[in-house]
């Protein structure tokens, strides 16, 4: 059993956005050597995510509008505001899309359906945080 890591730095512009890390992953992966086995992707931050889905601009936006309705960044909103900060939405929306994937491995490649890409989301950004990839395999 081997096991590699690798650590991305992501550097989003806006407040909210979803970047296709997608090719990184694989990178990290035909680095690795590793041919069968598991694929953690873990975003590092509590205001950020990591999540599969569709690479489509109309479900990207969806998904910015029903975040934003669920939870506004409305720094009066949020008890955890009174300490200074103005994320506890971003805290919110990380915990609804979740905190990592793991994807498995087959024949040296990642194991995702016909659409499936993955996302780094970003819900408090124009700061520099950390995504981590640990292989684990044979």
């Amino acid at each position: 059993m081997k096991s590699y890591h690798k650590e991305l730095w992501m550097e989003v512009s806006s407040r909210m956005d979803f970047v296709n890390i997608t090719r990184d992953v694989s990178r990290a992966l035909d680095e690795s050597g590793i041919r069968e086995g598991l694929c953690l992707v873990n975003a590092m931050h509590i205001t950020a995510s990591v999540f599969i889905n569709d690479d489509e601009p109309g479900l990207h936006a969806d998904y910015k509008q029903w975040l934003e309705e669920l939870a506004p960044h409305d720094p009066s909103h949020y008890r955890h505001n009174r300490t200074g900060e103005d994320n506890g939405d971003a805290h919110h929306k990380r915990q609804i899309m979740g905190r990592e994937v793991v994807v498995a491995v087959t024949k040296g490649e990642l194991h995702l359906g016909p659409w499936e890409q993955v996302f780094y989301g970003e819900f408090d950004g124009r700061r520099r945080k950390r995504v981590l990839i640990k292989i684990i395999g044979e």
